[in-house]
């Protein structure tokens, strides 16, 4: 069968082959030649070589990748996965194949920019590019923070600081069985929160040949669909589960002279692997890096001479990083073919049971009214402490010991609600999100009793934010203020609450929220939390004061005691500032869309959102330091079990990703407004481009 490339309306790549090999290498073709720059960005990502034609701006991440040993592991779980699953290493070459063959010949105005010439995936690269894009996926950088809070406030500072509101990886997601539609067939539906970038870090593609017909949301660089797909007879989707599965090690290193030796738990110095890199750097001199592992893992901060200068008499400290692919050589891709097999939620079951990383939350419903609710992924047995603190190599009790179980549960009256709450998957992290998204699609779920697929656009756009509650206690509380702030306070009392994008109360409100943030702050009491600790500087972003405070806001003002700190001062001095000098006059006016993209020198007027961090329509920015909003749904669908063409996507962008094309952003309208577009998978109704 001659391998045929169709698009829709909207320029959606839909593949016809005659078998999986064949669809894959079309799949990486398809996808070079819509996505060619975002590939090769990715590509370098992974090898730690992006500062080459980014520049220092890059630099901090390929430190990073390089010391972290990012390329080695996709090397090391490439040879695994050769050995244990021979046809999925075939299948993930042919899309390699593909890839390469797309990227020649490339006319992506970005590689002129540049100066840069497309260069060769290797078949450990889409392993790579899974890597990085998911390894800070977990935040584990979050564990130095915790370490510097509790250093200078105490143990209490963990809770009071805890990110159980917005983080930096989170989705919304949501089951209605059949007793609850009107269909008598399930609906799945939701939305990927990430970084926004421009082309999106979701591909809408359909595969097809005689062996399965998907249709999902594809990662660029990654064969297959892994996280949102629908076959037919059976449909699945994810959120992160907000596991901990990434260990921080203190390290005590000396230097010798055959190289680096580690302190073990056993009291003795074990031997080291140690060897230097060069970074190379656009406009500047290369960067050579010293990359260090010990029995634990790779060194990701400091050496042997430590991070700063600590105190006289101690020996110097260094951190190393223990994350799953690392030690087991294997990234989960044998869970991307079964997966396009699955006809049932058995099917997908037993498919997840191979999922290594990030660990998720999946939902799937099918066509004969099957259900499933359960996390995927893999997490270590080890002690508490590992979860929540750096710990130290060189004492025994931080080993790993196996892996834990994976929590399943049945969903309850037909109904299941993920949004990186508290609950099936508590027992394996730390910190999750606040439970208000969660709550606010259970309210509005449970506000009729039937549902339609076009009906979940109303859920996904939802602007309603209940974590307003703590900071308007405290504005009700005050009195004796300046007419204006009294006017400001009374119309913020009286406004329904809701972040839309032409809203007068919600600027008011985000604009006073803000200036509470930055006072409290500003407070001596946070005085050492304000300096960065000594570490990379790709880690600084989880190490901010001024978003840490924004990020729990609740938490810091119903807290019974904040370290002397007068709130209810601080919440008057900042409802004064704002009164004095107004906000603009609509949240969309501030609260607008910034897009990560990498080197182009093209502008473009981004649209006002509604929405907010703890709305349904999660479209985040950071309270007190910007009301833009980098991040908010990557991608939103709709899939029906009833009939899979009455299913609805979209995109923040379009479905190519090349600047100019007419399918470069066309969907950006639908997106900003909440609208989605069909799922279209019958061939007759496609215009072929081309076979291959």
């Amino acid at each position: 069968m001659t391998t045929e490339i169709h698009r829709d309306a909207w320029g959606i790549p839909h593949l016809r082959a005659g078998n999986p090999r064949e669809l894959a290498r079309a799949q990486g073709l398809v996808t070079a030649r819509d996505r060619a720059w975002q590939l090769e960005v990715e590509r370098h990502r992974a090898q730690g070589t992006s500062a080459s034609f980014l520049g220092t701006d890059a630099l901090h991440w390929d430190l990073f990748a390089r010391r972290s040993r990012l390329d080695d592991t996709a090397r090391r779980c490439w040879a695994a996965l050769e050995e244990r699953d021979a046809e999925t290493a075939d299948w993930v070459r042919a899309y390699v194949d593909g890839v390469n063959g797309g990227l020649e010949g490339t006319t992506a105005p970005e590689f002129g920019q540049a100066g840069l010439t497309p260069g060769h995936w290797e078949p450990w690269t889409p392993l790579g590019v899974w890597l990085a894009t998911h390894i800070l996926f977990a935040g584990f950088p979050a564990k130095l923070w915790r370490e510097e809070a509790v250093r200078h406030l105490g143990e209490r500072a963990v809770g009071l600081f805890a990110t159980d509101g917005p983080g930096t990886a989170g989705s919304n997601g949501w089951l209605v069985g059949g007793e609850r539609t009107t269909t008598g067939h399930a609906v799945i539906a939701g939305d990927p929160h990430r970084f926004i970038e421009d082309p999106g870090v979701y591909q809408q593609i359909h595969l097809s040949c005689p062996e399965f017909d998907v249709v999902g949301l594809a990662v660029p660089g990654i064969p297959g669909i892994a996280h949102f797909g629908h076959t037919g007879t059976v449909a699945w989707a994810i959120t992160n589960a907000m596991a901990d599965y990434q260990d921080l090690y203190r390290e005590r290193l000396r230097r010798t002279g055959a190289g680096v030796e580690a302190l073990g738990p056993d009291g003795g110095w074990a031997r080291a692997c140690r060897h230097t890199e060069t970074v190379e750097v656009a406009g500047e001199e290369p960067v050579e890096v010293e990359v260090i592992e010990t029995d634990r893992g790779p060194v990701i901060i400091g050496g042997p001479e430590g991070l700063e200068e600590g105190v006289p008499g101690t020996p110097p400290v260094a951190v190393s990083l223990r994350y799953p692919p690392r030690v087991t050589g294997d990234l989960g891709f044998g869970a991307l073919l079964p997966l396009l097999r699955a006809r049932r939620v058995a099917d997908v079951d037993r498919a997840v049971d191979l999922w290594a990383e990030p660990v998720n939350v999946v939902q799937a419903a099918d066509t004969e009214g099957g259900l499933l609710h359960r996390v995927a992924g893999r997490v270590p047995v080890r002690a508490e402490a590992n979860r929540r603190r750096l710990v130290p190599a060189w004492e025994p009790g931080h080993e790993w010991r196996g892996w834990h179980e994976m929590p399943r549960t049945e969903p309850a009256d037909g109904v299941a609600v993920m949004a990186n709450q508290r609950g099936l998957a508590t027992p394996l992290g730390v910190e999750f999100a606040a439970p208000h998204r969660a709550d606010r699609i259970a309210a509005l779920l449970a506000e009729k009793g039937h549902w339609s697929p076009g009906d979940m656009p109303a859920i996904h756009t939802d602007t309603h934010l209940a974590s307003t509650a703590a900071l308007l206690d405290h504005l009700a509380a005050l009195e004796n203020l300046s007419p204006e702030a009294a006017a400001l306070r009374d119309r913020l009392l009286r406004w329904d609450r809701r972040m839309d994008a032409g809203s007068t109360g919600a600027a008011g409100y985000a604009a006073v929220r803000g200036a509470v943030v930055r006072h409290l702050a500003a407070h001596p009491a946070f005085a050492a939390l304000a300096v960065p600790p000594a570490c990379p500087e790709v880690f600084l972003p989880w190490l901010a004061l001024l978003p840490r405070v924004g990020f729990a806001l609740e938490h810091l003002l119903r807290a019974e005691e904040l370290y002397g700190v007068d709130r209810a001062a601080a919440v008057r001095a900042a409802l004064e500032e704002v009164a004095a000098e107004p906000p603009a006059p609509t949240w969309g006016e501030t609260h607008r869309l910034v897009s990560w993209r990498a080197l182009t020198t093209t502008s473009y007027d981004e649209p006002g959102l509604s929405g907010d961090h703890d709305c349904v329509l999660c479209t985040s920015s950071v309270p007190g330091l910007t009301d833009l909003a980098a991040r908010g749904p990557a991608a939103r669908y709709v899939w029906d079990l009833a009939r899979r063409e009455d299913s609805l996507w979209v995109v923040p962008f379009g479905a190519s990703g090349v600047p100019g094309s007419p399918h470069h952003r066309d969907q950006l309208p639908l997106w900003t407004k909440g609208d989605l577009v069909p799922v279209v998978t019958d061939f007759d109704r496609l215009t072929k481009e081309s076979s291959i």
